[in-house]
């Protein structure tokens, strides 16, 4: 039976990344994957307002969500957080990082950063889809890698 819906079960995700994260270990004989976010801060208040959310996996970095609020653009905060997260993946032993971005959002910020544009998908007039790249590591470079995760 297949159900089709926009308002999946709170615990569907989670069934999901159990199901991949089993078969992925044992094909990779490694369990690795891990969440890895970073939390901007209101200054005044030290109340989330943004941040970026990602994950590691097999020595991969996806970024998913990164949104700063436009009063913080531009102090760095946006900057630090995106290097902070780089930095992490790292040490995880990600040797590269990827993300999809919106022609309209943030594609400049990212390519200041070392990223770069592999992809793209026109989805409307105005509006393409950019996917992005970024490396991390050489392979063989010397990383303090995390015990695997459970």
């Amino acid at each position: 039976m297949l159900i089709l819906t926009d308002n999946p079960d709170p615990g569907f995700e989670t069934i999901l990344e159990a199901g991949l994260a089993e078969y992925n270990e044992s094909q990779a004989h490694r369990r690795d994957w891990r969440a890895l976010a970073v939390t901007v801060a209101d200054p005044e208040t030290g109340a989330p307002v943004g941040g970026l959310l990602g994950r590691t996996s097999l020595g991969l970095f996806f970024l998913d969500l990164f949104y700063v609020p436009e009063r913080l653009r531009g102090s760095g905060a946006g900057s630090a957080a995106l290097r902070m997260a780089e930095e992490e993946a790292t040490r995880r032993g990600c040797l590269a990082a990827t993300l999809v971005t919106v022609n309209f959002q943030a594609p400049e910020f990212y390519a200041r950063y070392g990223w770069e544009e592999f992809g793209r998908i026109q989805t409307a007039p105005d509006v393409a889809r950019i996917f992005m790249r970024k490396t991390l590591g050489e392979p063989g470079a010397t990383r303090v890698t995390p015990p695997p995760c459970s």
